[in-house]
């Protein structure tokens, strides 16, 4: 065996290597049906997506009363600290109007004003006037309370010492209620139960004439009727209110004629 390998032709060792293979069997793409399974899983990520999204926007509904009434709570302290600190030096230094909403509206016994510019305006003409007619003018916060949980009241005393010399010191009383919306902006600022002590020294009547100017006193000043205790006499409390409305008057007189020229053009 060991003489014949040698000698055998490369032709009758190749035959015999084909003969020895098994016939190969042609090969076929296999192909895997994976729509069914692949949509149904598709199907069932996005059902839990949708239920995670439903479970999360209930969470958040049964939270927004919560976080509301919370934010309610924060804005009315806030209110109640800013007040506090902004009357006291109403007439030194303007005050901090991140508490009230923009459309607030002023009321007093004799006009009604709405929107912060305006809110903001009566103060700076409060204090520009309250400088050139007194002396000495400040305002003291006698008492803050809540009778519900969305007002606020503040009783004060206003009192000045007018630059005239004819006009003695004189104060008045009155209440600021402010009343908050469900966010804790406060959206109404009210000033009623005013009461007047303007001082009027009185002098013994010689004759009827005398009675007559004491009725009647002259004045330097233009007299201004006003359903108060002040209206028998021009004094620097009136000239002061009828300040600040005029000037709150001439600003709306100027945005009339802004919105006429807007028009016009």
């Amino acid at each position: 065996m060991a003489y014949l390998l040698p000698h055998l032709s490369p032709s009758l060792l190749i035959s015999s290597s084909s003969k020895s293979k098994p016939n190969s069997i042609p090969s076929k793409p296999i192909h895997f049906n994976l729509s069914s399974s692949s949509s149904s899983t598709l199907s069932s990520l996005q059902g839990v997506e949708v239920n995670h999204q439903t479970s999360a926007a209930q969470d958040s509904h049964q939270q927004d009363p919560k976080r509301q009434r919370d934010d309610f709570y924060l804005n009315l302290g806030l209110a109640v600290r800013t007040l506090r600190e902004d009357l006291p030096l109403l007439f030194s230094k303007d005050l901090n109007y991140g508490i009230y909403r923009d459309d607030i509206t002023f009321v007093d016994p004799l006009n009604t004003f709405t929107g912060i510019d305006n809110y903001k305006l009566i103060f700076w003409a409060l204090r520009f006037h309250g400088r050139i007619l007194f002396r000495e003018i400040c305002l003291e916060v006698f008492r803050v309370w809540q009778p519900s949980e969305n007002v606020i009241l503040i009783r004060w005393n206003l009192k000045g010492v007018p630059r005239v010399p004819w006009e003695a010191k004189g104060e008045f009383q009155g209440t600021s209620r402010y009343k908050l919306d469900r966010n804790g902006k406060i959206y109404q600022h009210k000033v009623d139960n005013l009461a007047f002590n303007f001082p009027q020294p009185l002098k013994p009547a010689a004759s009827v004439l005398d009675l007559v100017t004491a009725a009647c006193p002259a004045s330097p000043n233009p007299t201004f009727l006003w359903n108060s205790p002040a209206d028998s006499h021009s004094s620097s409390w009136v000239e002061l209110y009828r300040a600040v409305r005029e000037t709150l008057d001439r600003q709306e007189h100027i945005l009339l004629a802004q919105d006429g020229l807007i028009t016009c053009s």
